[in-house]
């Protein structure tokens, strides 16, 4: 009987040093695995760069392209011209919608280096959202805006070959957005 009443009796001051040290703003909830792996998810989306979550073919195309132009350093404005006008026949927009997507695309892109030495894990949210005109049609179109100043740089070359080589395996002929 006496080591029952010490094996509650040490229960008990476990638990009431834990409620004391919850009272003194010490949560132990933090030591639980499913609720870090939880918070670390969710930093990890929160803290981490947008470019990896795009979704929808058209935004990813209109990241692709404005990285293009920029493969060679900054866009020029020739290029910006020709890039609102794709966005507008192409993609159907208006002027103050195409003007937007080229704000958010060259934001989204900052330098221009993530997108170009990590195009696979960039595409990767939207691969399956592609279809094969649609893939087709963006190859096309970043190769457009690589030639759009004249013969196209080594730089936007290559990307332009990159590109065509990550969303290829959904090639089709050129289709329409919508």
């Amino acid at each position: 009987m006496h080591v029952v009443i010490g094996l509650l009796g040490s229960i008990i001051t476990v638990l009431w040093l834990l409620h004391r040290l919850a009272e003194m703003g010490i949560d132990l909830g933090g030591l639980n695995p499913w609720a870090w792996r939880r918070r670390r998810a969710w930093r990890k989306r929160y803290e981490g760069n947008p470019i990896y979550t795009l979704e929808k073919p058209m935004e990813v195309t209109a990241l692709l392209m404005a990285a293009t132009a920029k493969a060679s350093g900054e866009m020029s404005s020739d290029e910006r011209d020709g890039i609102l006008a794709i966005f507008r026949t192409e993609f159907h927009l208006n002027e103050a919608d195409a003007s937007g997507l080229l704000r958010s695309s060259t934001y989204l892109l900052g330098q221009g280096d993530e997108v170009q030495e990590n195009l696979a894990k960039v595409l990767a949210p939207s691969q399956e959202a592609f279809t094969p005109d649609q893939a087709a049609s963006a190859v096309e179109l970043v190769q457009r805006v690589a030639s759009l100043s004249g013969e196209p740089s080594q730089a936007q070359a290559a990307f332009a070959h990159a590109v065509a080589q990550e969303l290829g395996r959904h090639a089709g002929p050129p289709g329409k957005w919508d």
